[in-house]
């Protein structure tokens, strides 16, 4: 296996050699690469995002769905908030329950593949084409997300296949086949089961991995503008591909060192500017919510405004996508809804929290609208934003973009693998992952519109499937949840004190 991978990787050499030896050849590679690409995602962007009333199908499925399980369940986002944070804490581990990682291990992992360029590049971009107020409905996408992701990942937990061997396998693949079937509707659950990893796989040649090349190398050049395109796609590549080699152990070990790291560099960062700036802080909230109905001269008026915060939101956390469940089906534990519960937390780290930190570091440094920087967008406006404050950071924050943008796509990667399997079989992985570096190397030479639209595209229409075939189980995760609230509230669960 590991003399097929040095093949593979010699294979991806041999033309960036070529590109380094004759830099013409170089361009006109990567002008046909622009063009393939942007003309393909040109049409499929028009099919899958038509318009409803001024709002894409797409966003109006994430957002009606997550509206709609906040309220099935009773708001449970809210009611269930403190206890997400007790289990988290370990208050409710137990190392004898079936399972591969701890609730904080899955959460940290599911995180891994969300807190990213959503964060950074995406929250500047919301804010470039629907203006401050688009960040309100960010924060609105967020919260009605955390419910969405309550449902998934319980059902990625209560449908999970425990191998002889103890390893885990799940996610909407499992539970839109085996839960759709026990609601009598087992060609409709399959059928959804193999779309849903057919457009997962796609999903992880799309957002995390092409989206993530792409922006990281913006904020990479913007330090290093020497740097061109193929070879910071060649260098992401080939270190992507060793750690892939290593399978789940050693992405999650990867992940598990860098991302939290990385999160407290970029808060304290954040946070710095905005005390910094404490006396502009309420002007900036209010620049915010007058941006909410009155977007002024902004593409779409106010529709454009919300389209723009819910469809950024959506990208940002994956709520509803289906994604997350993939990871903490795999928790050590024999209540599925207590890993729900632990899910719901995801959205409000990495939207409420964090993507709200960004937006108000790029409103109270006013750089969306300073004429200085018109026309960067992404990771580079944000890291303009910090720039004007701290002139250090961009470096900083370049490292960080990269450090994130690699922990998604080694997370994505696992993701992908697993529907890939399902699809096809173990044997054939080496395919998958061949094309799946591939994709990589191509986000850093593409259009950064084009892997937008893509990455939007192929990531989002996973919630097609998934939200169709959770709402046929509401009513499962329904009675588990009222059945697990009275045990809780009762006292018959018991802590057992253990604490991160």
């Amino acid at each position: 296996m590991r003399k097929t991978w040095l093949y593979v990787i010699l294979f991806f050499s041999m033309p960036a050699v070529a590109l380094a030896q004759d830099e013409a050849a170089g361009r006109g590679f990567i002008e046909n690469v622009n063009a393939i690409f942007s003309d393909f995602v040109a049409g499929f962007f028009a099919v899958l995002f038509f318009s409803v009333g001024g709002f894409p199908l797409i966003v109006l499925w994430l957002v009606c769905g997550a509206a709609f399980f906040t309220l099935r369940m009773n708001f449970i986002n809210i009611r269930a908030f403190r206890h997400a944070i007790d289990v988290v804490q370990g208050k409710y581990d137990d190392p004898n329950e079936p399972g591969e990682v701890s609730h904080f291990q899955a959460l940290a992992a599911a995180l891994s593949a969300t807190v990213g360029l959503g964060n950074i590049a995406g929250v500047a971009i919301a804010i470039n084409v629907g203006g401050p107020g688009a960040v309100f409905w960010m924060t609105i996408g967020g919260f009605l997300g955390m419910t969405s992701k309550f449902v998934e990942c319980t059902l990625g937990q209560k449908y999970r296949v425990v191998r002889p061997d103890g390893t885990i396998s799940g996610g909407p693949m499992h539970y839109l086949s085996k839960g759709l079937a026990e609601v009598g509707k087992k060609t409709l659950g399959k059928f959804l089961a193999i779309i849903f990893s057919i457009l997962a796989v796609c999903g992880a040649f799309g957002g995390p991995s092409m989206f993530q090349s792409n922006q990281s190398y913006g904020a990479v050049a913007s330090v290093l503008p020497f740097l061109p395109g193929w070879l910071y796609g060649l260098i992401l590549t080939g270190l992507v591909a060793l750690v892939i080699l290593g399978g789940i152990e050693r992405i999650g070990m990867v992940a598990g060192t860098l991302v939290p790291a990385m999160c407290v560099i970029y808060m304290l960062a954040s946070l710095w500017i905005i005390l910094s700036n404490f006396t502009q802080l309420p002007e900036a909230i209010a620049t915010i919510f007058t941006g909410i109905f009155s977007p002024g001269a902004v593409e779409g008026g106010v529709i454009g405004v919300v389209v723009q915060g819910l469809r950024r939101s959506a990208f940002s956390n994956e709520a509803g996508v289906g994604s997350a469940a993939i990871a903490h089906s795999a928790a050590r534990t024999d209540e599925p809804i207590r890993e729900g519960i632990v899910a719901l937390l995801e959205p409000f780290i990495d939207t409420i929290v964090i993507c709200n930190m960004t937006a108000l570091v790029i409103v109270i440094t006013g750089v969306y609208r300073n004429p200085q920087f018109e026309g960067i967008g992404g990771a580079e406006l944000t890291s303009a934003a910090f720039g004007t404050v701290i002139g250090w950071f961009p470096s900083i924050l370049a490292l960080a973009v990269f450090l994130f943008a690699f922990s998604t796509i080694i997370s994505w990667g696992y993701y992908g693998e697993r529907c890939w399997a399902y699809l096809f079989s173990e044997r054939s992985l080496i395919v998958y992952k061949v094309l799946f570096l591939l994709a990589i190397f191509v986000g850093s030479v593409a259009t950064p519109a084009a892997v937008i639209d893509f990455s939007d595209a192929m990531l989002l229409s996973m919630a097609f499937p998934n939200l169709l075939g959770a709402y046929f189980l509401t009513n499962k995760v329904a009675a588990d949840l009222k059945d697990y609230m009275r045990r809780l509230n009762s006292g018959e669960m018991e802590m057992t004190q253990q604490t991160l």
